[in-house]
C-alpha cells in the first residue's frame, strides 16, 4: 500500500503521478498566522517536500466545544497544499483530548500504578480502555473521514500519534475491567489462569474474576506472570484502539491507506510492534538519535528492525530530527552531514519516505527548542540549505522507491515477550538490558563489515545461514522445536545467557538451564553466576590471540554431549577453566551458546569463529571493514548498494563498482566517502 500512497503524490503542476521517495514533515499551520501559510508552501516546493502530516494535535481547534466544529482553516490548508503539489497524510487528531472533554469527563484520564491521576497540561492524557474516550474519538474520526474522503490532497490516514508514548500503562478501574475481559479470553477458566500465574505461591489463588486487578503498587514484587500479561494486555488494548479508528476510516474511505507511527527506538518497549504491523496498510516509524558511543549503530539497528517488522517491504519514516531535540538532558545539534546520513540510513533499510518533526520550528510550547526543517533562523540558514540539499538527493534516488530489502545471510532475532520478561524484577540481576545485548551483536557485525537483518520470531528463519538470538528468554515449546529444526536442517544458531529459561507463562523449564534449549546446545547449567557491578570475568577465546572480558553474567556450564566443541574458557575466578562459549554440531547445522556479556569488542573477536561454519564473511573491501556499513535494496532488475561512512575520516572504497547515483569518486574512479558521507551505487540484479 505504500506504493499506492507514493503513486498519488504529484510530481509537478501537470499532475502526472510518478512513484518516488516521499519527503516532508509534520505540519502545524494552526500554530502560525494565516500570512505564513503561503510562504510555507513556497519553501516546501523549494525544499522538494511532497507530503506533510496535518492535524496531529488539532482536536481542540477542530472541535472547540462538544457541539461546535471548525473545519474552515483545515479546508483552506488542504486546498493550499493540493494546489502546491503536496500530498497530505491526514491525522485523525485523536492523540490528545481537548480541555472541554477532560473537564466534562475526567474519567478518561489515566491512573498510575500508585493511584495518581495524570492530569491535562501535556499530551496523551487518555485511558486506552475508556469507553467514554473511545466514543468521542470515533465521533471525531468519522467527522474527519466524511469531510475529507474525496479531497484530492488526501493520500493517507495517520491514526492518532505515537500510540502509547505516554499512556501505555493505565491502572484505572476501566483498565481493571478490560484486563479481566482480556484474561477471560486468554485463559477461559480461573483454573487455567491460576495455573499460568502460579498463584499457589504467596497465597494468590483467585476464586472470582472480580478479584483480579492490574499489577498496582504492591507491598513486594508483584506476580511475574501477572506483570507479563499486563504488558501483553496493554499493548493489545492500544492495538484495539488502532483497529477501531482504522475500521471507521476503511468504512468511509476504503481506497486510502491507513498507518500509525511506531516508535522503534531506544527503550520504547511497551508496544509489541511486530504484533501490530498486520493491522495497518504500511508500517511507519519515528526515530530520534540519543547521543552516545553506539548512537549511529542504534539508528541503523532500529531502522533494520522496522524493516523486519515490515517483512522487508518498504516503510515510512514518519518522524526524525533535522538537528537537536528538546527532551534529552542535553540537546546537542547535529554536525554537518549528520542530517543526510541519518536520513539515508533509514532509506537504505527500506524507508520510502523521509519525514521530520516538524516543518517549521515552534515559537511557543514544550517543543519550541526542537529542531525543524525551517528553524527559528528561517530559510536563510545552513540547516534549511541542508534540508533542501537532502530533497535533491532524494529526487536522485527515485529509482530506489518500491524496492525491498535484500536479505542478509545473518539474522538477529528480536522478541518483545523476551524483552518484557527478561527485565522484570526478582531476577538474577537487575542490570540486564535485552535491547543492549542485541545491539552489541549488531555493532560487532558492523565492525566486521557483515550485513545482518534484525527480524522477529514471525520471520521465515530458514532464509538465514546464521541466526543470532540474544537473551531469547521466553521459549514456548513450538519455538524451541522450530529452532531445533532450523539447526538440524543446516542453520547455525547462536544464543546467549538467560535464553530458553521460561515458557510463555514465565514458568521455568525444569531440569537445568538453558531449559528448552538444553538438549539442542548439549550443555547443562545448574546455577547462574551474575556478576556484581564492576566485577568482570576474563575469557580466553581459544585459537584467538588475547582475551575478552565478560561482564554482567557468567554460567557454570557442564558439557552433556561429547560432540560439543568448547570455543572459549573462563580464565580465572569461580569458573576458571570451565566453558564460556560452546558449539554443538547437530544434523547439518550447529547450535552455539555464549554465557557472558562480551560487549561489542569481545563479540567482534569471537564472531569469526562462530560464523566460520556458515562461511559468512564481509562483502566490503578490506580497508573499509569496520569503517563502512553496507546495506542493500533490490528490485527485479537492480541492486542498490548504500555505503555509509561510520567514521569521521575519509574512506576510499577500492574495487566497489556500479553506477554512482549519490556520492563522489577521485580521479581514478575510486568511490570516496567523506566523513559521515553516504554513497549509493546501482548494480544489475544478481
Amino acid at each position: 500500500m505504500i506504493s499506492t500512497l507514493l503513486s498519488q503524490l504529484r510530481h509537478g503542476p501537470d499532475g502526472d503521478p510518478t512513484p518516488r521517495l516521499a519527503y516532508g514533515a509534520d505540519y502545524n499551520p494552526e500554530q502560525w498566522p494565516r500570512e505564513v501559510w503561503e510562504e510555507d508552501i513556497r519553501l516546501m516546493q523549494e525544499a522538494g517536500v511532497n507530503i506533510v502530516s496535518v492535524a496531529i494535535f488539532s482536536w481542540a481547534r477542530i472541535q472547540p466545544t462538544e457541539n461546535e466544529w471548525d473545519f474552515g482553516w483545515l479546508d483552506e490548508i488542504m486546498d493550499l497544499l493540493h494546489a502546491g503539489g503536496i500530498g497530505v497524510d491526514l491525522a485523525t487528531a485523536t492523540a490528545s483530548p481537548p480541555p472541554w472533554l477532560s473537564t466534562a469527563q475526567p474519567e478518561i484520564l489515566p491512573v498510575t500504578a500508585s493511584g495518581e491521576t495524570l492530569w491535562p497540561g501535556a499530551r496523551q492524557h487518555w485511558r486506552p480502555t475508556s469507553p467514554v474516550f473511545r466514543e468521542h474519538a470515533l465521533r471525531l474520526v468519522r467527522k474527519m473521514a466524511e469531510r475529507y474522503a474525496n479531497h484530492p490532497a488526501l493520500v493517507a490516514w495517520h491514526v492518532s500519534n505515537e500510540l502509547g508514548c505516554h499512556n501505555v500503562y493505565d491502572y484505572s478501574d476501566d483498565a481493571a475491567r478490560a484486563f479481566r475481559d482480556w484474561l477471560r479470553a486468554r485463559y477461559t477458566t480461573l483454573d487455567a489462569l491460576n495455573h499460568a500465574w502460579g498463584t499457589a505461591f504467596w497465597s494468590q489463588r483467585y476464586s472470582d474474576w472480580e478479584q483480579i486487578l492490574p499489577p498496582r503498587l504492591a507491598a513486594s514484587h508483584p506476580n511475574p506472570t501477572q506483570q507479563l500479561d499486563f504488558k501483553r494486555f496493554s499493548s493489545d488494548v492500544l492495538k484495539d484502539h488502532l483497529r477501531a479508528e482504522r475500521d471507521v476510516l476503511r468504512e468511509l474511505t476504503p481506497g486510502v491507506p491507513v498507518t500509525t507511527n511506531f516508535m522503534v527506538m531506544g527503550n520504547t518497549k511497551g508496544m509489541n510492534y511486530a504484533d501490530w504491523a498486520a493491522e495497518i496498510d504500511f508500517v511507519s516509524n519515528d526515530h530520534y538519535v540519543v547521543p552516545g558511543p553506539q548512537d549511529r549503530d542504534e539508528l541503523s539497528f532500529s531502522a533494520n528492525l522496522v524493516s523486519g517488522i515490515a517483512g522487508g517491504r518498504p516503510w515510512f519514516l514518519m518522524e526524525h530530527s533535522t538537528s537537536a531535540v528538546n527532551w534529552q538532558p542535553i540537546n546537542v545539534a547535529k554536525r554537518p552531514g549528520d542530517l543526510a546520513r541519518d536520513s539515508l540510513v533509514h532509506v537504505a533499510h527500506g524507508a520510502d519516505a523521509v519525514c521530520f518533526f516538524q516543518w517549521r520550528q515552534s515559537a511557543a510550547g514544550a517543543e519550541k527548542y526542537h529542531s525543524a526543517m525551517v528553524p527559528h533562523a528561517g530559510a536563510d540558514s545552513e540547516l534549511f540549505r541542508a534540508v533542501a540539499g537532502l530533497g535533491q538527493t532524494l529526487k536522485t534516488l527515485a529509482p530506489v522507491a518500491g524496492t525491498e530489502r535484500e536479505p542478509a545471510r545473518v539474522g538477529i532475532v528480536f522478541d518483545w515477550d523476551s524483552w518484557w520478561a527478561s527485565e522484570q524484577d526478582s531476577h538474577p540481576t537487575a542490570q540486564l538490558s535485552y535491547r543492549q545485548e542485541a545491539l552489541d551483536w549488531y555493532s560487532a557485525l558492523l565492525a566486521l563489515g557483515i550485513r545482518a537483518d534484525v527480524v522477529t520470531t514471525q520471520t521465515e528463519l530458514d532464509r538465514y545461514q546464521v541466526l543470532i538470538t540474544p537473551v531469547l528468554h521466553v521459549m514456548p515449546a513450538p519455538l524451541a522445536k522450530e529452532l531445533t529444526r532450523y539447526a538440524e536442517n543446516g542453520g547455525h544458531l547462536i544464543t546467549t545467557y538467560f535464553s530458553g529459561v521460561v515458557d510463555e507463562n514465565d514458568h521455568i523449564w525444569l531440569g537445568g538451564y538453558p531449559g528448552a534449549l538444553r538438549e539442542l546446545l548439549g550443555i547443562r547449567i545448574e546455577e547462574f553466576g551474575p556478576l556484581l557491578d564492576g566485577e568482570t570475568a576474563d575469557v580466553d577465546l581459544d585459537g584467538v590471540d588475547g582475551a575478552a572480558t565478560g561482564t554482567l553474567w557468567t554460567d557454570r556450564i557442564s558439557v552433556t554431549d561429547p560432540a560439543v566443541e568448547v570455543l572459549a574458557h573462563y580464565r580465572g575466578g569461580t569458573y576458571a577453566d570451565r566453558p564460556a562459549v560452546t558449539r554443538r554440531p547437530t544434523g547439518q547445522g550447529s547450535a552455539a551458546y555464549v554465557s557472558t556479556r562480551l560487549g561489542t569488542d569481545g563479540l567482534t573477536a569471537l564472531l569469526p569463529k562462530l560464523l566460520a561454519p556458515a562461511g559468512v564473511h564481509s562483502e566490503l573491501p578490506d580497508g573499509a571493514r569496520g569503517s563502512v556499513e553496507l546495506i542493500v535494496r533490490r528490485s527485479a532488475d537492480s541492486r542498490y548498494l548504500f555505503l555509509v561512512n561510520r567514521t569521521d575520516e575519509t574512506v576510499p572504497l577500492a574495487g566497489v563498482s556500479g553506477d554512482l547515483l549519490v556520492g563522489r569518486t577521485d580521479d581514478d574512479g575510486t568511490v570516496v566517502l567523506a566523513p559521515r558521507d553516504v554513497a549509493v551505487l546501482r548494480q544489475p540484479a544478481l
